[in-house]
């Protein structure tokens, strides 16, 4: 049997800087006067029932659909509330069928139910890709005492675009009048910016003339729309153009704006340009904000160029301006593909210690970063620190690690790593089974048990 390590003896987390919080009094506080009535306090907020705090702590779904059935049985009446926060837990789990039979209850027990819980299931039915499901949501919301507005139309719209369904979008879109609905900017917004993934140009300006058309005027989202599709197209001049057209019309531009601007003139080489472009545009009156910065040192880093990525982050310091998670990424990304993950992980510390945490993408260049230069240790180290934060590698970086591991005679931390990946449900991808299969050619002993072992939990 092979011996297991705990995740306690090799997880090094990285400490955080606390932050303080002090409670400030006004300095000049008005004294009531004899003639003023007596303010009423305001009502303690309702405490919410237990069984909600601990449903919302559960994070296993089947956990918490347990924990639902068996307080009913206790002889608790689950209300909306309860309903809702199960619903959107089993959701993001993409456990439709529990959550259809939860639907079929609330609406024979006739219970009222807001909009923002269908608004939610059918983007969580777009990132299933299952804009038939959400399709069929939508008409179905009058059934369950729920009133559809604009939002839910919208919302719907955006999934069969995301979805793929051009037609069908836009065939929804030209219904809406007959659904009850009067197109706002953010739905031809949407339009818009299908066409242009579609690559559908044309048809993106016809439907922005019929904005103008039908009195929606348009945001300064939907010139940003545009402007990023011809700024792909490297066709610079037209984007400026509409660039003049946002100031004609009494508009301003966003600091989004000169950031797709910004990246169009370094797509073309023309870095000075663009690092010019990020003064006029406080000139303006326009603050630059992380995603300028970020566009300027993504084409630094592109080009091989890291000492300049670091003079623009220490230039951003200098200016006043707090970098984000996407600056250190960008950053830390470029310093793993150019092998230099040891620097990479002092960013990360620099980045923590200034009171900025890092997300799953941060966690997963750091042990993908460390696994291309054979450190494979300290990926385990920070793997450890990502699952502890709650988030989760991707297959690729699981196999990675424990073809290293495996490779370099640590296959007591493979198989830790591949018991996580059993209880995530993650399988190895060809690679890394390519990896496991070459370890047991090379006669490693314990690795034959590893694949045997890995053989019984798969099939379990």
């Amino acid at each position: 049997m092979i011996h297991r390590k705990s995740w306690d003896s090799i997880h090094h987390s990285i400490k955080l800087t606390p932050s303080q919080s002090y409670l400030k009094l006004p300095s000049n506080p008005t004294p009531q006067t004899t003639h003023q009535r007596p303010q009423k306090r305001p009502p303690k907020p309702r405490e919410p029932h237990p069984f909600l705090t601990q449903l919302k702590q559960t994070a296993d779904p089947d956990a918490a659909l347990h924990l639902f059935n068996h307080h009913e049985n206790m002889g608790f009446s689950h209300d909306y509330p309860s309903y809702s926060s199960l619903i959107y837990k089993l959701a993001r789990a993409r456990r439709f069928d529990a959550v259809d039979r939860l639907l079929d209850r609330i609406r024979d027990a006739d219970i009222r139910c807001g909009e923002t819980l269908f608004i939610a299931l059918i983007k969580h039915y777009g990132k299933s890709n299952s804009p038939d499901d959400a399709v069929d949501l939508f008409h179905r919301m009058p059934t369950f005492n729920c009133t559809r507005t604009l939002q839910s139309f919208n919302s719907l719209l955006d999934v069969l675009f995301q979805s793929g369904c051009l037609s069908d979008a836009v065939n929804f879109f030209r219904r809406s009048s007959e659904l009850g609905f009067r197109p706002n900017s953010v739905s031809f917004n949407i339009v818009i910016n299908g066409y242009c993934k579609a690559g559908i140009f044309d048809d993106a300006c016809k439907m922005f003339d019929e904005m103008l058309e039908r009195g929606v005027q348009p945001s300064v989202i939907t010139y940003n729309i545009l402007i990023g599709f011809l700024c792909k197209k490297h066709e610079l001049d037209k984007a400026m153009e509409l660039l003049q057209d946002i100031f004609r019309k009494g508009k301003y531009p966003n600091a989004v704006t000169y950031a797709l601007l910004m990246g169009g003139l370094c797509s073309m080489g023309k870095y000075t340009v663009a690092k010019k472009m990020m003064f006029d545009m406080e000139y303006r009156g326009c603050k630059p904000r992380p995603v300028n910065f970020g566009v300027l040192m993504s084409d630094r880093g592109k080009r091989g160029k890291i000492e300049e990525m670091r003079e623009l982050l220490a230039e951003m310091k200098r200016r006043r301006y707090k970098p984000d998670i996407v600056t250190y990424n960008i950053l830390m990304n470029y310093l793993c593909v150019e092998g230099r993950a040891v620097e990479a992980y002092k960013v990360l510390v620099e980045m923590q210690l200034e009171g900025c945490e890092p997300n799953a993408a941060t966690y997963r260049m750091m042990v993908d970063g460390f696994c291309r230069v054979g450190e494979f240790e300290r990926a385990l180290r920070v793997l450890s620190a990502m699952l502890v934060s709650g988030h989760c590698p991707l297959t690729q970086t699981f196999s990675s690690l424990v073809v290293g591991l495996c490779e370099g005679g640590k296959v007591s931390d493979a198989y830790l790593v591949l018991e996580e990946m059993v209880k995530r449900k993650i399988g190895l991808d060809l690679a890394g089974w390519g990896g496991l299969v070459r370890a047991v050619c090379d006669g490693d002993g314990g690795c034959v048990g590893l694949v045997g072992e890995l053989a019984i939990m798969d099939s379990e």
